[in-house]
């Protein structure tokens, strides 16, 4: 076995083709996450099949083509735009001699990478710990020996039953830390609802200009980028919209297509802020050509987490991009249900101010009647 190396910098990518209509727009979200990674590409190996491979996911013909490809370009990772069963990964680095991970570590690797909070950062390694625990039956050569040790396993208890345990008293500890961070920010939630204002949070696809929004409507300084993931700490500033109207509004951690239901599960206290909106203020970036799955893709996730009932406005980012004048789009009834705009020169935010004034008033209205019926 290998010394297996604990990062990579230089890439070889494998995206294979099972099908999928919208596959060469993949391809390209998978080189600007690994780019995102801070890795350099140095290949990408593409192909079609009509189903995985059991044991090396790819078929042995086009490992062979990837190993070629490691060879010559020196590349130390090979990084599937996939999700790999333990077994295939273990094959795969066998076959490749060298690191191998998939879609899903590639992700958790960026989300470790910019996670800037004490929440963010105990959100991120729990789930890379239950992404690491399906990794350990019998994945490694050096786990299976059986050992004993004083003070941490007892006789014949192998290395791979003390990483389990010791893996699992860390989960445990960060599932409790995390429940308290959930009920802090409970407190916080109610004391914002007894204010009457309405919270809107705003979603989307990774990279639609969700942060660059924020900052353009409430002049705050959270770092933004034109890669995946820029930010994933939730943030949240009042914003006054006019002086009749005002609102709590929350930028969230972007989504992506085939999202870790580990990082979905771990990253549940910042999105209970998403659930317990009143109004979701969905960015969609309005000059990507997949920005219709996109869309669903979003939707997908915020019906996983149970936001998929709470009312949506649609902002259709970056018009400037499309050469698309600012405008408000309505629906059957007369509503509001989409504002065209570009965070980045400014133009339609006013527009979009308006809008937002008019969505949430109802909630306004609620708000002070509970507040009414509470001090009754």
């Amino acid at each position: 076995m290998f010394d297996r190396p604990d990062i990579g910098d230089q890439a070889v990518l494998v995206c294979l083709d099972f099908g999928d209509p919208d596959h060469q727009e993949n391809v390209a979200e998978c080189i600007e996450l690994v780019r995102s990674a801070d890795v350099s590409v140095s290949g990408v190996v593409q192909g079609k099949r009509q189903r995985p491979d059991a044991a090396l996911f790819a078929g042995k013909g086009k490992v062979e083509e990837v190993a070629e490809m490691v060879r010559a370009t020196s590349a130390n990772v090979v990084i599937f735009n996939h999700q790999l069963s333990p077994a295939q990964e273990r094959n795969l680095e066998r076959a490749l001699q060298c690191r191998v991970i998939d879609r899903t570590s590639l992700i958790l690797d960026i989300f470790a990478q910019r996670a800037r909070s004490h929440e963010g950062k105990l959100q991120v390694e729990l789930a890379q710990l239950s992404h690491i625990a399906t990794r350990l039956v019998r994945g490694w050569t050096h786990l299976e020996r059986q050992k004993g040790g004083i003070g941490l396993r007892g006789p014949g208890e192998s290395q791979l039953e003390t990483d389990r345990r010791l893996l699992g008293h860390r989960v445990k500890a960060l599932k409790e830390r995390l429940a308290q961070v959930q009920k802090q920010r409970k407190t916080q939630r109610r004391g914002r609802q007894r204010t009457g204002i309405a919270s809107v949070s705003i979603v989307g696809y990774t990279n639609a200009g969700k942060s660059t929004l924020f900052n353009s409507l409430t002049k705050a300084r959270i770092y933004a980028a034109d890669q995946l993931f820029a930010t994933l700490d939730t943030t949240s500033r009042k914003l006054f919209l006019n002086p009749q109207a005002s609102i709590i509004l929350s930028d969230t951690v972007g989504f992506i297509r085939d999202l870790p239901h580990t990082l979905v599960a771990a990253f549940r206290a910042t999105l209970e802020e998403t659930i317990q909106a009143d109004l979701l203020l969905h960015v969609v970036d309005s000059a990507n050509p997949m920005r219709d799955v996109q869309i669903d893709e979003v939707n997908k996730v915020l019906a996983e987490i149970g936001a998929d009932g709470v009312p949506q406005l649609i902002v259709w980012n970056k018009t400037d991009l499309r050469g698309l004048p600012a405008e408000v789009e309505h629906d059957e009834t007369g509503a509001v249900a989409a504002v065209r705009v570009s965070a980045l020169t400014g133009e339609g935010l006013e527009l979009l101010r308006e809008a937002l004034a008019e969505r949430v008033q109802p909630f306004d209205n609620e708000h002070e009647e509970q507040n009414e019926h509470v001090a009754e």
